[in-house]
């Protein structure tokens, strides 16, 4: 692992372990979402794109950038600053890591130490329709300083909403359908202010019976599916409320960019071949993801790793939203914005390259 975060005259040991913590913990962040940065003097360094929090002590997942060039960048609306790659101080990017696509946002903000990650107690709230309210009602609690920021595609449109929200310095701030980032001067403050917004915001998730694995296994041979392998998962198939919200739209970033804008869904008369058929025929491609209610869900064989955790991603976050609630799910310009966008492309190779090696 590089040496050059030495320099930064702090503990970077300790911003390693907060990180890899926040990474082993699917219910805050999934796969290679979700990411941290640590700034000193004139650098900051940022996880890199495509990497998983979750190896921050294994592997060398950090990019050193130049804070102040890309603010400017950012704030003079520079394309450079979407992307971050002409920010990247080379000579101690010994890995030669691409930075996050969110780095803008993290160099906008003044603090130390900031933790981005996909927390699904936080997704559940803030796609509500009464999310203000919510919100307001267990951040006020906490005493920390807090803020609401608009849906935006992540890169330089959500980084400019980042920067304008940092104006009233808040400890915490809640990114409608995406997440949330918590701010600081040190490690141990950022930590501390994650386990209280952490407390503040649990959801209880909604009880369901077990999944039929047995079924899923006779529906799904040589179909180029599987049941998924992680158990929680199947939650997502195990009650009609769970199934209404995930087959309703598409609730935050990377729901859309691995699983795609379409949860299939398998009627109770039909055979999973001609499902799968049905799609060839209209000229689409299959679902990765096909919900068999009330037995579990089944995967594509195709789904990477970072992939899978998706699914149990989306599991976690509808079985956190109380039964018949009002939703607000992106819109079809959002997904296509998605969809369509060359940074997440990027992402996704590197995830489908991490599969085969």
């Amino acid at each position: 692992m590089t040496n050059g975060p030495t320099r930064l005259g702090v503990d970077f040991e300790r911003f390693l372990e907060l990180s890899a913590m926040l990474g082993r913990d699917i219910l805050k962040t999934q796969g290679a979402g979700g990411n941290t940065s640590l700034k000193g003097g004139t650098e900051m360094w940022v996880k890199a794109s495509g990497k998983w929090l979750a190896h921050a002590t294994e592997q060398d997942i950090m990019v050193p950038v130049h804070v102040a060039d890309l603010v400017t960048a950012l704030r003079n609306n520079d394309p450079r600053a979407e992307k971050g790659l002409e920010f990247v101080i080379k000579t101690l990017n010994t890995s030669g890591l691409r930075p996050s696509i969110e780095t803008s946002f993290h160099a906008a903000l003044p603090n130390a130490v900031v933790a981005h990650y996909h927390c699904v107690n936080t997704i559940a709230l803030s796609v509500l329709e009464q999310r203000d309210e919510l919100l307001k009602q267990k951040l006020d609690e906490t005493g920390m300083i807090w803020a609401t920021v608009p849906y935006r595609r992540p890169g330089t449109p959500l980084a400019r909403e980042v920067d304008l929200a940092a104006a009233t310095s808040p400890d915490v701030m809640v990114l409608y359908n995406h997440g949330i980032i918590v701010t600081g001067e040190t490690v141990e403050e950022v930590a501390d202010r994650i386990e209280r917004v952490t407390s503040a915001l649990t959801m209880s998730a909604r009880q369901v019976p077990d999944a039929s694995l047995g079924v899923l296994q006779r529906l799904s041979q040589e179909s180029g599916y599987s049941p998924a392998a992680d158990l929680a998962s199947h939650q997502l198939a195990l009650s009609p409320e769970n199934i209404r919200l995930a087959i309703s739209g598409s609730m935050y970033p990377d729901h859309v960019i691995f699983l795609g804008t379409k949860i299939g869904l398998l009627e109770a008369d039909q055979s999973l071949p001609a499902y799968i058929e049905s799609f060839a025929n209209a000229g689409e491609t299959a679902p990765k993801m096909i919900i068999v209610p009330g037995c579990g869900v089944l995967l594509s064989n195709e789904l990477t790793a970072g992939g899978q955790v998706m699914a149990r991603c989306l599991a976690e976050v509808v079985a956190r939203i109380p039964d018949n609630a009002e939703v607000v799910y992106l819109t079809e310009a959002d997904e296509y914005e998605l969809t369509n966008w060359e940074a997440e492309q990027y992402r996704q190779a590197l995830d489908r390259g991490a599969a085969q090696s």
